[in-house]
């Protein structure tokens, strides 16, 4: 992880999404209704909800649309029933994509990410292709803007708080944990009154490859599909953008 900046890609793709707000909010919703439906509606209790509130509330989804979706998986009335499925592929220049779904159509979904990847520079993998190159991690991002706090200071903190690694850069601090402790860490952050900008566990690229500016459109392009699609809820590459 060393020297990949996460935040660089966040903020690159920050404008993509923000054009998107209605469709992200949509498949969080369908996160926290699997996530109620499997352990409970109390998020003390279900780590899996508090991880996917966490998610929300960082995509400034509003409180009314957690509470619904909440409510919604936990009406056993509802009858909704969505597969996880992880798609690997090769975007251009063999950047290393990995796809997250949560369908209720196995066949709609694995044909719509194939179109994505073939007809936007890509080819679509075998499973394990690419996974390997990803490592599950929790991150967070605390930006410097306005902040009094150097990077001594701030790395106490983490490794306090039990954090493993930091990376810093002039915008921002990038925090790294295991995924079993990012709630702890995280939450040590917060009591000491730092105020978040990312928090999520995450898949990180141990190593990045650099995107051409002659490809960087159509791989823009094939990121774009992808996230469009109603059934994609995650989407994880290697490039540095």
């Amino acid at each position: 992880m060393a020297g990949h900046s996460k935040w660089n890609n966040i903020q690159g793709r920050k404008n993509a999404q923000d054009s998107k707000r209605g469709k992200i909010f949509q498949k969080i919703s369908r996160e926290i209704y699997m996530a109620v439906k499997s352990g409970g509606p109390d998020p003390s209790t279900n780590p899996s909800l508090r991880m996917v509130m966490d998610k929300a509330k960082s995509n400034n989804m509003p409180n009314d649309n957690i509470e619904r979706a909440i409510k919604k998986g936990s009406n056993t009335a509802e009858n909704e029933n969505y597969d996880e499925v992880t798609y690997e592929g090769y975007g251009p220049n063999g950047i290393a994509v990995l796809v997250h779904a949560l369908t209720d159509n196995l066949n709609r979904t694995g044909t719509n990410v194939r179109v994505a990847f073939n007809k936007n520079g890509g080819t679509m993998g075998e499973k394990g292709s690419v996974s390997y190159m990803f490592e599950r991690k929790g991150y967070i991002a605390i930006e410097r803007e306005g902040l009094a706090v150097d990077e001594d200071t701030m790395l106490m903190s983490v490794l306090e708080a039990g954090g493993e690694e930091m990376e810093t850069s002039e915008e921002v601090f990038e925090i790294y944990t295991d995924p079993s402790d990012f709630p702890a860490v995280r939450d040590a952050l917060e009591k000491e009154g730092y105020t978040l900008a990312k928090s999520e566990v995450t898949m990180v690229p141990q190593t990045t490859v650099e995107m051409p500016e002659d490809k960087k459109a159509i791989f823009e392009q094939m990121l774009d599909k992808l996230e469009d699609d109603d059934d994609v809820s995650e989407v994880f590459h290697n490039a540095e953008m």
